[in-house]
């Protein structure tokens, strides 16, 4: 039965865009034409803008200020300067089809790595098989978190930076953080977790401009 039969509200649609600080004003100036104009509330996890048809926008910096807070006339401008500033992070990308490392700054990555795997997917046969099945799937991850982790260190070592960005599998990213070789990096602060498909160079690419721009999550009047 549709929602309209049983009084149900449609859920809310949600969008995420990753916008450059260097195009959110023209971003935020279209979203005020598209929806009669908006105000702005400064919220403990971001920029909301309210928009006079009931939409809203959730703007988040990629990184925290950290005694750099960005200039401006208003929370917008500063959040635009603050997305801008060329801040060095260090981007690691797994799935269970492959991985991406790069270390970051302003978008671009300034050395990177890329590379495919293969663990394989969970099987509903039971007994023996099920238990052998399992063990190779835990080997060929032991294995992939052992290789990235190699990579990483290789790829990390090039550059300096001060932010960890994980993408992908959040376990096996976090297991790849968490190896004893990436140890020197452990201590740095971890950004916003990116949601990505197998690391290929094009993923890799776009994920390193998504982690220097603004996260817009853009909720639309129902």
């Amino acid at each position: 039965m549709s929602a309209r039969s049983t009084g149900g509200a449609k859920p809310p649609s949600v969008r995420t865009a990753f916008i450059p600080g260097s195009r959110l004003p023209g971003w935020a100036e279209r979203f005020g034409a598209s929806h009669g104009g908006f105000q702005v509330r400064d919220d403990d996890d971001g920029l909301r803008l309210l928009a006079d048809d009931g939409a809203e926008a959730l703007l988040q910096a990629p990184w925290p200020s950290d005694g750099r807070p960005g200039r401006g006339a208003d929370a917008l401008e500063r959040l635009a300067s603050l997305a801008s500033q060329p801040r060095r992070l260090g981007l690691l990308l797994v799935r269970r089809g492959g991985y991406g490392v790069a270390v970051v700054t302003e978008g671009v990555p300034l050395a990177s790595k890329v590379g495919s795997t293969y663990v394989q997917s969970r099987t509903a046969a039971g007994g023996q098989s099920q238990q052998r099945f399992a063990r190779r799937r835990s080997n060929q991850a032991d294995a992939l978190v052992e290789a990235v982790a190699d990579q990483a260190l290789r790829v990390f070592s090039a550059e300096p930076f001060e932010y960890l960005v994980p993408g992908g599998d959040r376990a096996l990213a976090g297991f790849v953080l968490d190896h004893p070789a990436l140890k020197d990096y452990a201590g740095l602060p971890r950004l916003a977790y990116l949601d990505v498909p197998d690391p290929k160079a094009a993923v890799l690419k776009k994920a390193a401009a998504d982690a220097c721009s603004v996260r817009i999550q853009v909720i639309d009047p129902q």
